[in-house]
């Protein structure tokens, strides 16, 4: 059982409609505590980027939510986002964290390798991500993550760690029970039937139970 509660790490959807999508946000903010945004919107120029960080970053962090830009050091260090989250084949981890200095979140994806979490952890990163735990619709993951990842990493390391990959409320319990710090969700709560709000609610209510 993890020791603290588990906490939501929301990821935008890979494609959207800027003004509709700032409403959804707005609307999963009021469902419940949320603790990371991250814009990510691969292949999208400089000016998209600029533009979603203006529609959606104030509002993020006026929820008391972290707003996350992802691979872009620097755009997230240019507008002010409180931190970047970087992949294997992304900007190095050394050079973000030069880039968004000491003061702001600098996260790295480690796929499902205990190794490469451990460099990143000992370099400075404030979180390692695993992933994909799930089939997932969102980006072509390449690697499967195992459960077990997660639970020796939360018996033997402090840096938090977030899982990632086709999380939905129907599977997310076994991660965080495993000792996930975060869980990164996309589709689960965009797509959800009961809206995006019902969705951030019943994830906070998973968190709770795995405390009870």
């Amino acid at each position: 059982m993890p020791s603290s509660p588990c906490q939501l790490y929301l990821v935008t959807p890979p494609t959207f409609d800027l003004r509709a999508f700032a409403r959804d946000l707005e609307t999963a903010l009021s469902g419940g505590p949320v603790a990371a945004v991250q814009l990510r919107v691969k292949d999208a120029s400089d000016e998209a980027v600029r533009a979603a960080a203006g529609a959606l970053m104030q509002m993020t962090q006026d929820s008391g939510a972290a707003f996350i830009l992802n691979d872009r050091p620097d755009l997230a260090a240019e507008l002010g986002a409180d931190g970047v989250h970087v992949g294997q084949q992304d900007t190095p981890y050394a050079e973000a964290r030069a880039i968004m200095g000491d003061n702001r979140i600098v996260g790295v994806t480690c796929h499902n390798s205990r190794h490469l979490a451990m460099e990143a952890a000992e370099a400075g990163a404030d979180y390692v991500a695993f992933g994909a735990f799930y089939p997932t619709a969102t980006k072509d993951a390449q690697i499967r993550a195992d459960i077990e990842t997660l639970e020796v990493w939360a018996e033997t390391m402090e840096t938090s760690s977030v899982a990632i990959g086709g999380v939905t409320l129907d599977n997310a319990e076994p991660l965080i029970r495993a000792g996930a710090d975060f869980i990164a969700v996309s589709a689960g709560v965009w797509r959800y039937p009961g809206g995006p709000a019902e969705a951030v609610k019943r994830f906070n209510d998973l968190f709770a139970a795995a405390q009870a």
